[in-house]
């Protein structure tokens, strides 16, 4: 409990960026959280705290519901999921996670300020299908799977209530797994429960916050703020893997 201020403070502005975007907790959270609390503690808290931000999400921000659209992304999810699972034993998570930081800073930023995106209409759903993998394998590695099927949608060019169905139930899908998957492997452990009670009304009323201005703000200003977070969520990922790649680097 030696810093329950800072605690407190990540849960509510990852509530809020969640709330506001449909996706961004853990990146958020971890963000802040990362630079005092054990990585396995942080990784359980930022789960946890997603989880339920996007369960109060559901309820508060129902519009733009297309199961058509978003049974593809989940079934390529779910595949992909145990994929990222077996993989991260085995693959060079720091430097995967560095060559994606790299595009998403590079690509996201040109997007923002591009006044009209190019849209993608082929691939159909084969082609969400496979966006859906991607977060599902992201999310075994390192649990950023809101990352490639939102940046997916954004190249769609679904609308905001579209776009924020396909990625709040499929965060809720996935993160729903990853949290029975961290519960039956025993990393939730009992000391961590009074952090459970603090964190979910922590974000809590941040979240409703957030859900009340997304329904206020423009077709527009949504896009830019989904790659702001992109964009960001690209400097994190950055920030984790260079310096273990750096490290690497042999000394003269």
């Amino acid at each position: 409990m030696d810093h329950l201020p800072l605690i407190v403070f990540g849960a509510a502005l990852a509530g809020f960026v969640q709330g506001l975007s449909g996706f961004g907790f853990a990146m958020t959270a971890i963000a802040v959280w990362a630079w005092v609390l054990d990585p396995q503690l942080t990784a359980v808290l930022a789960v946890f705290g997603a989880l339920t931000g996007q369960v109060v999400s559901a309820f508060t921000v129902r519009r733009g519901w297309h199961a058509a659209t978003l049974l593809p992304f989940l079934a390529g999810g779910l595949a992909g999921l145990p994929l990222g699972l077996w993989l991260l034993p085995r693959l060079d998570v720091p430097m995967f996670k560095a060559v994606l930081g790299a595009v998403l800073v590079v690509a996201c930023p040109l997007m923002f300020f591009a006044g009209q995106l190019p849209r993608i209409h082929r691939g159909g759903h084969f082609a969400d299908a496979v966006a859906g993998s991607v977060g599902g394998v992201m999310g075994g590695l390192g649990g950023s799977t809101g990352v490639a099927p939102t940046l997916w949608c954004t190249l769609r060019g679904y609308e905001k209530d579209r776009q924020r169905a396909v990625i709040q139930n499929f965060n809720l899908a996935m993160l729903a797994i990853t949290f029975a998957s961290y519960l039956a492997t025993g990393l939730v452990q009992r000391p961590m429960l009074p952090l459970f009670a603090i964190v979910a009304p922590a974000m809590l009323v941040p979240a409703l916050f957030g859900a009340r201005v997304y329904l206020g703000i423009s077709e527009l200003t949504f896009r830019k703020v989904v790659l702001g977070l992109l964009a960001a969520s690209g400097l994190g990922l950055l920030a984790s893997s260079l310096p273990v790649l750096l490290a690497r680097w042999p000394a003269p």
